[in-house]
Parts: C-alpha cells; sequence; structure tokens
C-alpha cells in the first residue's frame, strides 16, 4: 500500500534497487516516522529484531534511522521488503539485489582484435569467472589458457601441468599471448573445473622489412674435387676434367605491394635436410637430438621455408575479411588443414605433402587448392597398444621422414567404429620414430583400455598414417570450395565442397565430398556430409563406394534438448586419411532429454546399427606381415542388425545424482543365427559425495530377460575418489561382469586421473587425459587407463610422477557385430573391428625433476607381460651443468618391441654420454666429448625370419673442439671412431672399426688475406683408407666478397678393388656473401671496449685491435 501525497512514508535507503553485492549478506538501512512499528523480510522469511544494530531519531524531522546488520542472503536475485503500520496505515517498501554466486561459466576477450604475425607483438587476453546470472563471481580458480597459435608469455602458475596456467582472482584473470610468425586465425581456450569459453584473434600478415641473405659461390678447378663439396661427391674415380661450378644459398622476404613474399634456394642440399641427411616435411627435434645446454644457446629458431627440396616460395596478404584466413600460394611443404574442417569425416583428408598450394578469399567463398609432385606410397595401421611406449613397428619400412601423422583413439569396446576420442600427437614431445625401421617408441606408457565418462569400457588404438618409399612415383591434388555464412566465433556456418585425385601408377585413388554446417543459434548445430571414394588397385581391382552422414544437436525448446544423427558407409567406401570407421555400417538415431524439474529430468532414446559389408583380413603371423600391403584386404562376411531403446531419468537426491536406465536390445544376424535375440537391461548408476574432496560412486548393467544379449555382458562397480588437487583425482573401483561373453571376469582399479582439453587448431580440439591404473583381481582381471601423454603429479615443485598398472587375465578378443577380434600385430587400413588385445599385465613407473634449470633428470620403467611374451623397457636421463662452463648429458634406453604376435625379436639398447664445454668468461675453446653405444639398433620383424643370426652392436666415440686465440688465429679438430660387430650367425661375428680425423687451421695474417689448411682422414680396418687434404689463401675485396685460390689432393686406398687412386689439382673461386639489409637494417658501428682503470697503466699491455672489415671465422670460410 502506497502512503497518501504529503504523508510521511517508509523508505528503504540501503541496498538500492537492482544493487549487486559480493557477498551472500547485507546491512539494510530503513528510514520511518517515529512510534512506528516496522518488520524486515528477505525472500519471504522474517528477520528476527536481533538484527537490528543501531536506532537514531532525528527530532527535527521526527523520523528514525533504523541499521539492520548481517542480513543473510542467498546467491541470485533477493528481495527484500519491508512493512509496518505508519501512522494508521499499512505501507511496504522493496527492493531487489543481486547476490554474485558461484562460478558456473567463463566469459574470454581479446583487447586486440587484429595483430601483425610478427613474434613479438603481445595480445591481452582477458577473462571472468560468471556465476548463473551473467555477473562477475568472486570465485578464485586456476585457468588453464591454449592457442591454437602463439605463446604464452609470463609466469605459468603451475609448470606441471599442460598448457599455460594462470590464477582468476575475485572472479577475474588476465595474460599475454605472444603473436607467432605465421598469418593465421588464432584461436585460444579457457577452461577451468569443467567450464570453458573460446576466443579469437586475426594474426595478419605484417610489413617486413626487406631482407636478402645467403652466400654464392663461383668455383673453376677440376671437377669431383671440392673439398668442401659432400663425402660422397668428393669422387677420384671421374675424370676430374677442369670445370666451372656454381652454387647458392639465399633467402628473401619483404612486401611486394600488400603482399608478403618469403623465399629460400640452396644449390648444395634439400632445404629440410638435418645434419643426418634425413629431409624432413617438418623439421622436429625429437628426444634423441636434445642439445647441449650451454652457455649462449637461449635463442630461438624458426623453419619459415620449409621444403624437402631445395626451393621454397610463398606470398601472402590478410585479406580485408573478419575471421578469414590468409591468402596464399606456395610451393614447398604444407599440411591439409583446409580439407579437414569439422564438418568433415569422411571426405576429410589429413596429410604433410610437398609441391604447391594455394588459398584465396573471394568475399564469403574460400577458394584452397593444393598440387603434390612426390607422393610416394601411402599407407594407414591401426595398433593396439601393450601398456609399454613400445616399440611398435608399423606394416611398412623405409618410411618418408615426417611425413607420419599419428594418433590415439578411443572407440567403445562392444562397438568398434564409435570413436569417443582423438587425439594428434606431436613428434618430440609425444613419440619418437625410426623412419628406416617403421618404428614408433612413445614417451609415456600407452595402456590397452579405458573407463568412458558413462562407465563404459574403452579401448585404445595406436593410428598412424605415413609416406613410404614404394619405388612408385605419384601425384596427388584436390580442390576444395567453402562460402562462409557466418565467421563468428563458436557460431561457424559454411558450405563447402571436396575434390580430391592421387594418381599412383598402378594405382589409382579419388574422393569426392559435399559438407556443410550450420549454427542454429547460440545452442544447436546441424552437420551434413556425403563423400564418394574410387579406388583402383591391382589388389582389389576397381572398388567404389559412398558414405554420408547427418547429425543435428542443442536445444529443442525450453529444457529439453536432443540429438538426432543419420551416418553410412558403403563397404567399398574407403579414405585412409582421416578417422576410423567401419565400411559396411549404418547407424542411425535420436535421443532427447528433458528437465522436468529443478532436479529431475528425463531421457529416451533410439539406434539401429546395421552392419552389412566384409571385415578386415586379418594378419595373424610373420608371414601375413611381410606379404601386407599399404591396403586393407576383405576378410569375414558380416550382415547383422541390432536396434536398442533406452528410457531413463535422472534425479537429484539432495548432493547425490542417481541415473536409472531400461535398455532393450534386438540383435539380428543372419549368418550366425546362434547371435541373434532380444534382451532387456537395468542400467544404474548412483554419483554421491561424501565431502569436499570424496565421493563415492557405484554402476549396476542387469539383464531383466531370460536371454542375455551376444556382445553386452551384465556388471557391477563400485568405487571412491578423492580429489588429491584440483586437476587430479584418486580413484579406486571395483568391477564385476556377472554375464555374458565376459562372465565371470573382475577387476579392480587404482586410478590416478586428471584430464585437461588443449586447442590444436580446426581438425580436432585435442584432449589430453591421464588415467592411470592399478589393477588387481580374484578371476580374470582388467585394467583401465587413458591417454597419459601431458598428465604427471607433482609430487612436489619440479618433481613429478606418473604410474600405470594394467592387468588382463585370458584374452580380451571376443565378437563384435563388425567382426570377431584376434591377435594381430598390425591392422591396415581405417577398420579396427578385428583387433584383439593379448590377456597379460603391464606396469610403468616414471619421475622426472624439471625444477632446476641447471639439472633435469628422468627415469622410467616398464614391463609387460602377456599371453604373447615378456617384455622390459628401461630408460634414463639426466642433463646438467657440471660447472658453468661445463655441461654433461647420460642417457639409457632398453626397449622391446610391443606388437602383439611380435615378442620374438630381441630388445634395442643404447647408452649415450657427452661431454660440452663453453668457457662464460672467455669464449676462446669451445669443445665437445660423445660416446655411444648401440645393440640391435636395425632389428625389424623380417629379421625373424633368420633367427639369430641378425643382432648388431656398435660403439661411437667422438671429440671435436674449436679454439680462436685472438682473431687472427682459428683451429679446429676432431676425432671420431665407430666399431661394429654383427652377428651373422652363432659362431660367425663380422666387426669393423671406421676412423674418421679432421684438423683445420686458419690464419688472418691481414684485415683483407687469410691463409687455410685443412686435411679429413677416413679409414677401416678393412683396407678401405681415403683422405683430403686443401690449402687456400683468400683476399677480401670487401667483407661480403671474397676471392681465393688453392690446392686440392686427395687419395683412395682400396685392397679389394682397383687399389690406389688419387687426384689433385688447383682451383680459383669468388665467394659472394649476400648480405642485403635495405635501408641499412643491421649495420652496425664497433662500439670501443671501455677501459678498466689500472693503478700502474704503464703495466698494462696494449690489445691488438681486431679489425671490423671481415666476417666472423665461421661466416670467412666458404
Amino acid at each position: 500500500m502506497s502512503p497518501s501525497e504529503g504523508q510521511a512514508r517508509l523508505e528503504l535507503l540501503s541496498p538500492t534497487q537492482d544493487e549487486l553485492l559480493d557477498v551472500p549478506a547485507a546491512t539494510v538501512v530503513l528510514r520511518f516516522p517515529a512510534h512506528s512499528q516496522v518488520r524486515l523480510w528477505v525472500n519471504g522469511q522474517a528477520v528476527g529484531e536481533e538484527s537490528i544494530g543501531r536506532t537514531s531519531l532525528d527530532e527535527s524531522t521526527d523520523l528514525v534511522t533504523q541499521t539492520w546488520y548481517g542480513i543473510s542472503l542467498q546467491s541470485g536475485r533477493n528481495e527484500i521488503q519491508a512493512e509496518g503500520l505508519i501512522q494508521g496505515e499499512q505501507q511496504r517498501v522493496s527492493t531487489a539485489v543481486t547476490v554474485r554466486g558461484a562460478a558456473r561459466a567463463i566469459s574470454l576477450t581479446t583487447l586486440e582484435a587484429r595483430l601483425p604475425a610478427d613474434g613479438r607483438s603481445l595480445v591481452t587476453v582477458q577473462g571472468q569467472l560468471l556465476d548463473g546470472n551473467g555477473n562477475r563471481s568472486n570465485d578464485s580458480a586456476i585457468v588453464t589458457l591454449s592457442a591454437n597459435a602463439g605463446l604464452f608469455v609470463g609466469e605459468d602458475f603451475s609448470l606441471g601441468q599442460p598448457g599455460f596456467q594462470v590464477q582468476a582472482q575475485d572472479g577475474e584473470f588476465t595474460a599475454q599471448l605472444q603473436a607467432p610468425l605465421e598469418a593465421g586465425i588464432g584461436r585460444i581456450r579457457a577452461d577451468s573445473a569443467g567450464l570453458e569459453a573460446y576466443s579469437q584473434i586475426q594474426f595478419e600478415t605484417g610489413d617486413r622489412p626487406s631482407i636478402v641473405s645467403g652466400l654464392l659461390d663461383l668455383r673453376l678447378g677440376r671437377q669431383g674435387l671440392d673439398f668442401y663439396d659432400r663425402f660422397e661427391d668428393f669422387d677420384l674415380s671421374q675424370d676430374n676434367d677442369l670445370g666451372l661450378e656454381a652454387e647458392g644459398q639465399l633467402f628473401a622476404t619483404g612486401n611486394i605491394g600488400e603482399w608478403l613474399f618469403t623465399g629460400a634456394y640452396n644449390s648444395k642440399r634439400p632445404l629440410n635436410e638435418d645434419e643426418r641427411g634425413e629431409n624432413l616435411y617438418e623439421a622436429t627435434d625429437q628426444f634423441s637430438d636434445y642439445l647441449y645446454p650451454v652457455h649462449g644457446d637461449g635463442s630461438s629458431s624458426y623453419n619459415l621455408t620449409p621444403s624437402i627440396d631445395h626451393f621454397y616460395a610463398r606470398i601472402e596478404r590478410t585479406p580485408d575479411i573478419p575471421g578469414a584466413a590468409p591468402d596464399f600460394l606456395l610451393w614447398g611443404d604444407y599440411n591439409t588443414e583446409e580439407f579437414a574442417s569439422p564438418s568433415q569425416e569422411f571426405s576429410a583428408t589429413s596429410r604433410n605433402l610437398h609441391g604447391a598450394k594455394l588459398n584465396y578469399n573471394l568475399g564469403n567463398l574460400q577458394l584452397s587448392g593444393f598440387y603434390g609432385n612426390n607422393v610416394d606410397g601411402f599407407g594407414r595401421d591401426i595398433i593396439a597398444p601393450d601398456g609399454t611406449s613400445g616399440y611398435y613397428f608399423l606394416s611398412q619400412r623405409l618410411l618418408l621422414p615426417g611425413s607420419e601423422e599419428l594418433y590415439i583413439e578411443l572407440e567403445e569396446l562392444e562397438r568398434p567404429g564409435t570413436i569417443i576420442e582423438r587425439s594428434r600427437l606431436s613428434r618430440g614431445s609425444d613419440y619418437d620414430i625410426d623412419y628406416d625401421r617403421g618404428s614408433i617408441q612413445f614417451r609415456e606408457a600407452q595402456l590397452r583400455t579405458a573407463i568412458g565418462d558413462q562407465g563404459q569400457v574403452l579401448v585404445r588404438r595406436i593410428v598412424a598414417s605415413y609416406q613410404f618409399e614404394s619405388g612408385e612415383s605419384a601425384s596427388i591434388y584436390g580442390l576444395r570450395g567453402r562460402y562462409h555464412l557466418s565467421r563468428e566465433t563458436q557460431n561457424e556456418s559454411w558450405i563447402g565442397a571436396t575434390a580430391l585425385r592421387e594418381d599412383k601408377g598402378s594405382r589409382d585413388f579419388s574422393l569426392y565430398g559435399a559438407d556443410a554446417l550450420f549454427s542454429l543459434g547460440a545452442d544447436r548445430r546441424l552437420v551434413a556430409e556425403y563423400a564418394y571414394s574410387e579406388n583402383d588397385s591391382p589388389d582389389l581391382g576397381n572398388v567404389d563406394g559412398s558414405a554420408y552422414r547427418v547429425e543435428l544437436e542443442g536445444k529443442l525448446i525450453e529444457n529439453v534438448t536432443g540429438r538426432a544423427y543419420l551416418r553410412h558407409a558403403d563397404a567399398g567406401f574407403s579414405n585412409n586419411a582421416t578417422i576410423s570407421f567401419v565400411p559396411g555400417q549404418t547407424r542411425y538415431g535420436a535421443e532427447v532429454k528433458a528437465k522436468v524439474g529443478s532436479t529431475t529430468s528425463l531421457r529416451l532414446g533410439y539406434d539401429h546399427e546395421k552392419n552389412d559389408g566384409v571385415s578386415t583380413r586379418p594378419i595373424v603371423t610373420l608371414g601375413d606381415l611381410l606379404d601386407a600391403t599399404n591396403q586393407a584386404l576383405p576378410g569375414q562376411r558380416v550382415d547383422n542388425r541390432l536396434t536398442t531403446v533406452t528410457a531413463g531419468v535422472q534425479q537429484q537426491l539432495g548432493r547425490a545424482n542417481l541415473n536409472l536406465d531400461l535398455v532393450f536390445r534386438d540383435r539380428q544376424d543372419r549368418l550366425n543365427p546362434d547371435r541373434s535375440g532380444s534382451s532387456s537391461q537395468l542400467r544404474s548408476r548412483l554419483a554421491l559425495p561424501l565431502g569436499e574432496r570424496l565421493s563415492f560412486n557405484a554402476l549396476n548393467e542387469l539383464t531383466l530377460s531370460s536371454n542375455n544379449d551376444a556382445v553386452y555382458s551384465d556388471r557391477t562397480q563400485v568405487g571412491l575418489s578423492y580429489k588429491i588437487m584440483p586437476g587430479i583425482d584418486l580413484g579406486l573401483n571395483q568391477h564385476w561382469f556377472t554375464r555374458g561373453q565376459f562372465n565371470g571376469q573382475s577387476f579392480t582399479t587404482l586410478d590416478l586421473q586428471g584430464e585437461y582439453a588443449l586447442l590444436s587448431g580446426d581438425r580436432f580440439n585435442t584432449t589430453l587425459t591421464g588415467r592411470y591404473s592399478l589393477v588387481n583381481g580374484l578371476s580374470e582381471m582388467r585394467g583401465q587407463g587413458a591417454l597419459g601423454l601431458k598428465q604427471r603429479w607433482e609430487v612436489t615443485r619440479g618433481l613429478n610422477l606418473d604410474l600405470a598398472y594394467e592387468r588382463i587375465v585370458g584374452d580380451m578378443f571376443g565378437r563384435t557385430a563388425s567382426g570377431d577380434r584376434l591377435r594381430q600385430p598390425i591392422v591396415v587400413g581405417s577398420n579396427s573391428s578385428t583387433v584383439g588385445l593379448n590377456g597379460g599385465d603391464s606396469f610403468s613407473l616414471g619421475l622426472d625433476y624439471t625444477g632446476s634449470a641447471d639439472l633435469k633428470a628422468s627415469a622410467r620403467y616398464e614391463r609387460s607381460n602377456s599371453s604373447g611374451g615378456t617384455s622390459e623397457n628401461i630408460s634414463a636421463a639426466l642433463t646438467g651443468k657440471l660447472s658453468p662452463s661445463l655441461t654433461g648429458l647420460v642417457r639409457y634406453n632398453r626397449s622391446a618391441n610391443a606388437n602383439q604376435g611380435l615378442r620374438n625379436l630381441d630388445p634395442t639398447t643404447e647408452i649415450r654420454l657427452g661431454l660440452a664445454y663453453r668457457d662464460v668468461e672467455e669464449d676462446k675453446i669451445n669443445a665437445l666429448l660423445r660416446y655411444e653405444y648401440r645393440r640391435n639398433p636395425d632389428l625389424i620383424p623380417e629379421s625373424a625370419l633368420f633367427g639369430s643370426g641378425t643382432g648388431s652392436s656398435e660403439h661411437v666415440f667422438a671429440t671435436e673442439a674449436i679454439y680462436a686465440p685472438n682473431w687472427r688465429w682459428e683451429l679446429y679438430g676432431k676425432l671420431a671412431l665407430r666399431q661394429s660387430e654383427s652377428y651373422l650367425a652363432e659362431d660367425l661375428v663380422g666387426s669393423n672399426t671406421t676412423t674418421l680425423a679432421q684438423l683445420r687451421a686458419t690464419y688472418r695474417f691481414h684485415d683483407s688475406f687469410d691463409l687455410l689448411g685443412e686435411g679429413r682422414w677416413i679409414g677401416q680396418t678393412q683396407g678401405y683408407q681415403e683422405m683430403g687434404v686443401v690449402l687456400e689463401g683468400g683476399y677480401y675485396i670487401t667483407p661480403d666478397l671474397r676471392l681465393s685460390a688453392g690446392y686440392v689432393f686427395g687419395k683412395v686406398s682400396d685392397r679389394d678393388f682397383d687399389g690406389n687412386q688419387s687426384a689433385s689439382g688447383p682451383y680459383v673461386g669468388i665467394t659472394l656473401k649476400v648480405n642485403e639489409l635495405f635501408r641499412g637494417f643491421g649495420e652496425q658501428t664497433p662500439v670501443a671496449k671501455p677501459v678498466t682503470p689500472n693503478s700502474n697503466p704503464e703495466e698494462t699491455p696494449e690489445a691488438e685491435p681486431m679489425p671490423t672489415n671481415i666476417p666472423s671465422p665461421t661466416e670467412a670460410a666458404p
């Protein structure tokens, strides 16, 4: 009731209408006439008068001001109401306030929308934790940030965890992202306690100063006698006639109008060739390539011109279209990310190639194309892990370095082809690979099984696609058009079409597809895709087929969400450059979930699966593996159907969460009638928090019908989960299988687990999960584990522990609707339905220490014991500074083959010791000392055909040093020795020792003249020797132009062929150092060294000045 005009009123002075409060309590201030009776209400509940803290009377106005303290409020919106009898009239006033609640969402933004991709600019990333009303929460939490481009800078709040960690204080956090060197769309992800948010920024093609750098060399002399050419090109068997040779290495970058040009050329070697002679598609250091952390090596390097041949060129610009990828045309190495968008699975192509690539934007139309001119054989393998890090052999040898793509896939145990998670791995950080042997070793143990979010049993697969030396030249080209309907972050929409053809000579492959992604508002999405493939090969003939899928998910109406899907792949459809699938399988269905109350939800689901095709022919024996091609061959015929209807309820009972589902299955198998039948199963799950850190969970799947399903078994699970720290849980679970094909089996799991999702580009958001299991049981046992490549438990700062134990009693083969599982070392192709798991156990324990910049250490022990054999892996590494100038490195690794059915190979052992010296006070001398021991470094599965006569071992010792006492002298020496033995039979051992010696001296007797002498000798105990000597004088016309003249001598001694050969002769040359940094960029005036005061200046010797117009010793050498 409102007071009459002019009458004294009841007023609520504080808090004000729609005020936002930080804490769930408020001070309420009322004002009303004296001698009035007033009561206070909050959210319909009366407040006791004991909350009145202060009352004051203004005698001039006869008004009372009354303050109520500590009035309790709830999170969210609160209604505060005061009412009273004011001068005989009932009055009421109210106000609404909002209390910041617990975090229910995250917002993420960047202050900058566009920044140059210059490797220096910083993006300011800001975020907030939001409550259920969209207001900033006052919670504090750790937020994990990740980005598909750039590098986060600043202090990482938790170095032991993947991603970049920041702490949100009072619900706010900020970080800085350093721009990359490659233009494109940068996508940023924030994650905290299951909440996530995304943002993006456009890294534009920057304006760079024009730079041309390199070396041009002309040489006139006898051919085949260039001392500084490759060893194999120093050929004394030629005629060695007089000839003119030209060589050059150039790098250039700069703007041509609005376009940025980047190019490189090297006439001597491919641009990507490393020191081992391998020509990688992508230059990434492997674990075995780690360098010594010596003083002064803290800089970073980037490969801007990747190419497996001698030439690279790229022109690019950023179009004036928000959210658009750069326009570019290149020749060199590239990936096919434009052909693997989120709307593509069947029509996707994810490969590393070399050749030409184009991307161009015409408004909303994005056109992409590529051409590869040197494509070799292409293979795709699926391998079941054994609980260790490997070695895992692929089906092919002599892989093209850097061409591989490696994934870990998790799929349902009972339903092959249903991929729950797919994670792409990176060479170096996640695995090492031997391209000659075709073998992979992971950094962490790969367990065989995992537990899904809904309690389902998952199996892990190693999926590798790669190119290998097949002896057949091939070419490939692809075209794609994508019309963008919306480029807004998390609301993208487009329509696309793709065409690809690979000409392999006797093997041809074509792939055509159309796809679409429609974001129907903020919470609905439609994906549609169609693909057609044609495969012509001598093994299979001409085979073609199509595949399609339609998926719709999102919010239907208020409190109702749903999902509908249709997926089909013909038996003849193939695509080895995408996610795994089952040819001949059709699945369609729908599911709806409705929230019918604040604590109750209902769900209903329907799924129909049809398998009508042929499974993959299994590779069971070594002979099968040796005969394997790069294409899957047909195996067992399958023809069955499965209809599943699910109805369930989810009820929250206080803090507990109860789920009940009734599952009806009808299975029809035309080829195996004994597997047909109908069954009903009751699935129940309970999650009950027992405290802030401890929770209880239980699961039961019980068949109610008289018949049980031929594939799905009954099981019961109970467990406890304890939160050790944010992101790390310790779980204890007991499982029993009581009916079905796994009847009588049980297992116990002790899990140390954590889960993180890191952004990795457009194709897939990579989820890195760590789940480590300690398993034991009474009957038959099985343990669980998930990907642990980035997951460790930080026991104390700098010390990390990871643990894995897994046990399976009895081979885990069994039957599925897509084919029966068998023991196989490798499956070729995209269908994993026939891959079984060996019974046995595996154990892995690892420790690593990174708490000091001067010391890093790691150690790991792995053991696998299965029905296929026993293997043991041991590795340890230590790198640290023995003094400020001396660094040491020790590494030991012993690994055995881990493929199922290939356990009869001896393990490979490697020991590496090294010392590096670099004086931090006076950089006059640098030295390296190295020792390596390798045993069986070349064993492959084919070696098993020859029994014991396939082993080998070798010792390698090498030392080298460079000494420059002053600017005139530079001395360099190297000595290396390799002793190798090959065990051709038990009583026949071949041995050989190879020695290499090298000496070089350079003397600069004037600022424009130098004299150089160098000799190299290599010899073997079997009677082969080769020697080369050169003497050269040089004159610097300018600091960048050098004239040279010299004499070279070479000699070869070979007792088995022509005896001694020798050749020699003079030569002249001219070397131009291309150092055209336009507008004087990079030119510096030498700064005189400050004079240190001395008490007796007469005793201070005068230092000999170093000329400033000659290059460094390294640059001076031709």
